[in-house]
């Protein structure tokens, strides 16, 4: 195996003999011993409650909207609802494919919320045989072969990967109804990965990184052994000899993913927790050991009201989780995680109370990684 570990549960040994390489990181716990961090135990049923309006109030509205599609005539001129009648609210597709699945999480955490029964109510509008059907249709049409790829589609596997690992009867109803759609995703990233040569680095939605760690998951919890090889050989065709990664370039203007981190929040899940704090030592080496946070700045945001300047908000959130992942990554005793667990609070706090919906140009998708961030959807709890 080279050095590369799989932990997990027995469908995951199974596909460790197989040769595929993941790991399943521990819960993140702060420097002072055992409590989880501020950004992890930031989700209580009020905060749940803000985030689930969010969600309700864009899944089904369907403008203002923007549409990423290759015309091929007048015909494909149509308004969204009939182009992707599952996804059509939120402002564009994958907002309102990971709103959905901020329902998901929302409602398995909190079942007795004042929002679960309206959430269960606009999932199961969404979630039907009928739309699913018109949703692979339309990823099949003409010109599409590269649609929301890969990052719309690395949340569609997220939201199937939610829905299926919830014991719930309504569920096992959205589960098969949503299957075909997630075969169709899954499908295209087999089809690309052989074919793409080097990473993606941006901070945006083109990002490999981030979409490979959504996928990952997706296939540990799916026991996808394909997809598993597939993103074994990316990691290490792209990363692993990676070194001395240019934080200090980050953020670019618009980002909301950090490149830097997200490789890091992937490789974590990838190599055992000796071997990444190795690989980590050379790929960010400027890591303090001395708990302190300020060594990573949060991002300014100078205008929420300019959906591309509020994209900064959401790479404070996402440097948060990718922080706090890569701490979970590392073996207990390591020194970094105090300073890793630090700065992700510090991000945490700058951007988490920002997401109130009060933009609509980021409260249509915001509210998504105030979730991801702190239900610790991104280790599995």
């Amino acid at each position: 195996m080279n050095g590369w570990l799989s932990r997990g549960k027995p469908m995951r040994r199974a596909i460790l003999l197989l040769s595929l390489c993941w790991a399943i990181a521990p819960a993140v716990t702060s420097a002072g011993g055992g409590n989880p961090v501020t950004a992890a135990s930031a989700l209580d049923s009020a905060a749940a409650g803000r985030f689930a309006r969010l969600a309700l109030d864009c899944v089904q509205r369907e403008y203002p909207n923007k549409i990423a599609q290759v015309m091929q005539s007048d015909a494909d001129a149509k308004p969204p609802r009939a182009l992707t009648p599952a996804f059509y609210g939120c402002y564009d597709w994958h907002s309102s494919v990971h709103g959905h699945w901020l329902l998901v999480r929302l409602v398995k955490l909190f079942p007795d919320a004042d929002f679960a029964a309206p959430a269960r109510e606009a999932l199961a509008m969404s979630l039907t045989e009928q739309n699913i059907r018109a949703e692979v249709e339309y990823l099949r049409g003409p010109g599409r072969v590269s649609f929301e790829r890969p990052y719309g589609l690395a949340w569609l596997l997220q939201l199937a990967r939610e829905i299926k690992t919830w014991d719930d009867p309504q569920a096992r109803e959205w589960a098969r109804a949503l299957a075909p759609l997630e075969v169709e995703s899954a499908q295209r990233f087999a089809a690309w990965l052989p074919k793409l040569n080097y990473p993606i680095r941006s901070g945006e939605h083109s990002q490999t990184a981030f979409a490979f760690g959504l996928l990952q998951d997706w296939a540990v919890a799916s026991g996808d052994v394909g997809i598993a090889r597939l993103l074994d050989d990316r990691a290490r065709s792209y990363y692993l000899a990676d070194r001395d990664c240019p934080l200090a370039y980050e953020p670019s203007g618009e980002d909301f993913l950090s490149p830097c981190l997200a490789e890091a929040d992937f490789m974590r899940r990838m190599l055992p927790p000796a071997r990444f704090a190795e690989w980590l030592s050379d790929f960010l080496p400027r890591i303090p050991s001395d708990g302190r946070g300020d060594w990573l700045a949060p991002g300014i945001v100078t205008d929420r009201s300019d959906p591309k300047l509020a994209h900064i908000d959401g790479l404070n959130l996402s440097r948060a989780w990718m922080l706090e992942g890569i701490a979970s990554g590392l073996p207990p005793d390591d020194r970094r995680r105090a300073s890793l667990e630090a700065a992700a609070r510090a991000h945490a706090a700058t951007s988490l109370p920002a997401v109130t919906g009060e933009h609509y140009e980021g409260g249509h998708w915001l509210g998504t990684f105030a979730v991801y961030l702190a239900s610790r959807a991104y280790i599995g709890d």
